[in-house]
């Protein structure tokens, strides 16, 4: 599988995708017009093994409904991402068998190491 999971109107999503050459064949998938399916989620949990590795705990959302002062299971995670497109931490991006989450540094530096060889 070749995707990416972003937001359109995320400037941090729009920054990271600048710096890259994505090759043609990587599908874009805007969160917001085309929410996450339940496939993909699964088969995101399949290489990571944590729904909350997935989680976007900074999501106004999350906050809002108090979900950071609950211990919730990963059941409730899996449901949390797949009711809303907040929950879901972005940019994923999905190159064959290579899953890099989240905005931080080392992945971004991953990224470009990837796209730019």
């Amino acid at each position: 599988m070749k995707k990416v999971f972003y937001l359109s109107t995320c400037d941090t999503c729009k920054n990271i995708l600048g710096k890259l050459s994505l090759p043609e064949d990587i599908k874009l998938q805007d969160l917001k017009k085309d929410h996450i399916s339940e496939e993909d989620l699964e088969y995101l949990f399949k290489y990571t093994r944590s729904y909350e590795l997935l989680l976007n705990k900074r999501a106004q959302r999350y906050k809002e409904e108090g979900l950071k002062d609950e211990n919730l299971s990963e059941e409730e995670i899996k449901t949390c991402i797949l009711s809303h497109y907040t929950f879901l931490k972005r940019p994923i991006f999905i190159y064959d068998e290579k899953i890099f989450i989240g905005n931080d540094k080392h992945t971004v530096d991953a990224l470009k190491s990837l796209f730019h060889e």
